[in-house]
């Protein structure tokens, strides 16, 4: 039997309304409506123009009131967030490419 995989298992997956997000983490709607205007954490907007949060934006809004506690400013926690986000990156490159070379040695080894 094949488990299918649900929109919720998603980390990427648009669900939370910014109530639901405030509600959760404690927060005003006024902050989260900021962060969004700075273009610090800018969720994707339903078709009636709500803002729709994923887990991996929540967990963003967490790292950022860490970062503001403290004392970083909301545009140097738009730069640690985006530094993050392309570390990340590097580092899925860097493995991809470490996985490439295995598997190409092994061609050699094997030829």
């Amino acid at each position: 039997m094949v488990v299918p995989t649900l929109p919720i298992d998603d980390e990427n997956a648009a669900l939370y309304t910014i109530g639901q997000v405030a509600a959760m983490l404690g927060v005003q709607l006024a902050f989260l409506r900021r962060l969004d205007e700075q273009g610090v954490i800018v969720p994707v907007r339903s078709a009636g123009g709500q803002r729709r949060y994923t887990r991996r934006e929540i967990g963003q809004v967490t790292e950022t009131l860490a970062l503001i506690e403290e004392g970083v400013t909301l545009a140097g926690v738009r730069h640690v967030l985006t530094l993050r986000h392309r570390v990340a990156q590097l580092e899925s490159d860097l493995a991809e490419l470490r996985q490439e070379r295995r598997v190409d040695s092994g061609r050699v080894a094997r030829g």
